[in-house]
């Protein structure tokens, strides 16, 4: 009897201990660019859209709303969930990284899952949302096509993040530990209501998760100039006070504008693509 209860306890403790290995052998990023710039990139997407599908996501901006932050909820509940979040394309070489197959079953024959795993799989996710949407447009089924859409958005405003394309996800490798949260999500919320969005019209994708690749190579093309705004807000201060978020804001901003804005013609684009590849079915409003 006791043999067993050990066993049992044993069965637990090593089920719990290989969770907690595979939560700490990926990249503990923050979320990214928050609720808040979720929210902001979904609501600004729905203006990409053409007068032919425009209406759908209008009628629908508080599902979108409310579920383009619901990859973050899974983040607690089940942490390999954040391998989805992210690809560390530093890992993979020098820019721009050609040495990693945008084919996800090449990359896995040349480096395997457990590395793919490690270094994160963000724009192979957004290739397998798109698809989910399609197929749910196709098949008419208008609730999958929703909550499939706030997803998709989620995961596509998270590759025009910089701090999800490298290894130095928030800042522990240059000493900037917290860069990641106070370009993506504190800037947002102190100085969001200044933006100047201007995002482009929607536009049809070719190849979905070609594109997310080069959403990614884009994003991390701009991490050293934000890595030096900060150093350069940094300088002479003894705390991330105002006058280092002013000072941060003001030689960071165009970039931060420009990815927000970037990303919101990007989820439009998906949502366009997605519903053109199902046959461009008619819509509910």
């Amino acid at each position: 009897m006791h043999r067993l209860h050990f066993q049992r306890m044993w069965g637990r403790t090593g089920f719990i201990l290989a969770c907690l290995l595979l939560f700490n052998s990926i990249p503990q990023e923050s979320l990214a660019w928050g609720r808040s710039g979720q929210r902001l990139i979904a609501n600004k997407a729905v203006d990409t859209l053409p007068v032919e599908i425009r209406p759908f996501f209008e009628a629908n901006r508080a599902v979108l709303f409310q579920h383009v932050t619901d990859p973050f909820d899974s983040l607690a509940k089940t942490p390999a969930e954040r391998r989805n979040h992210f690809i560390a394309l530093d890992k993979y070489g020098r820019f721009p990284f050609e040495a990693l197959p945008r084919q996800y079953k090449a990359a896995l024959a040349k480096f395997g899952k457990p590395k793919l795993d490690a270094n994160g799989l963000l724009p192979w996710q957004i290739g397998v949302y798109s698809e989910k949407l399609t197929e749910a447009f196709r098949a008419g089924k208008w609730d999958e096509a929703r909550l499939d859409a706030s997803i998709l958005a989620h995961y596509v405003a998270e590759a025009h993040d910089p701090f999800n394309t490298t290894d130095n996800f928030d800042g522990h490798i240059s000493g900037q530990t917290g860069i990641d949260g106070r370009f993506g999500t504190t800037l947002i919320d102190r100085y969001s209501s200044f933006f100047p969005m201007r995002p482009n019209d929607a536009v049809f994708i070719s190849d979905p998760t070609d594109y997310a690749f080069e959403a990614c190579l884009r994003s991390h093309s701009w991490l050293e100039t934000i890595l030096l705004a900060d150093r350069n807000a940094r300088r002479g201060a003894n705390s991330y006070d105002d006058e280092y978020f002013d000072r941060f804001y003001n030689q960071a901003a165009a970039i931060l504008i420009r990815q927000l804005s970037d990303a919101a013609t990007d989820v439009g684009s998906f949502w366009l693509t997605s519903w053109n590849n199902a046959g461009r079915p008619a819509l509910p409003h």
